[in-house]
């Protein structure tokens, strides 16, 4: 079965069974490694993308699903090789740390900033319950976010 994809703004097509995890086709196929396959089950926040511009985990998510979808990755963020504000208040602000979780982190946000532009605190604390990071403790993450806000 070949399979239509808009990924990062482009028509991509794919032949991977239907059932495949977006994550392992995104990866595999198209060379997508922005997002991490780490738990495997949704609850790390590492392998997130946006659907139709909402934060979804892409290992539960089947690629047949995605058809008709508009995927953004990680990667597909910055806007013409710029990183986006929430990349460029974690950068500025020295908040990622390994890594792993980054990615996820950073769809997460940018989706926050796009829907909340008056976030609070406590907001984006919340966005943030589906993102596990083992390295920072969060506060950086939330201080940046608060300068991206800040910056709009």
């Amino acid at each position: 079965m070949v399979l239509s994809l808009s990924i990062n703004g482009d028509r991509l097509t794919s032949i991977a069974d239907p059932a495949m995890p977006l994550l392992d086709v995104l990866r595999e196929e198209f060379h997508l490694t922005g997002a991490k396959p780490v738990c495997r089950e949704g609850f790390c926040g590492a392998c997130m993308v946006l659907v139709d511009g909402r934060p979804v985990p892409s290992c539960l998510m089947p690629v047949a699903l995605a058809q008709g979808c508009e995927i953004r990755t990680v990667e597909g963020l910055a806007v013409n090789g710029t990183l986006n504000p929430i990349q460029q208040a974690l950068e500025a602000s020295d908040a990622v740390q390994c890594g792993m979780c980054f990615p996820g982190m950073v769809v997460t946000l940018t989706h926050l900033l796009t829907t909340t532009p008056g976030a609070t605190r406590d907001d984006i604390r919340a966005a943030l319950t589906g993102n596990i990071c083992r390295c920072t403790g969060y506060e950086r993450i939330v201080e940046a976010t608060l300068l991206a806000l800040a910056a709009r």
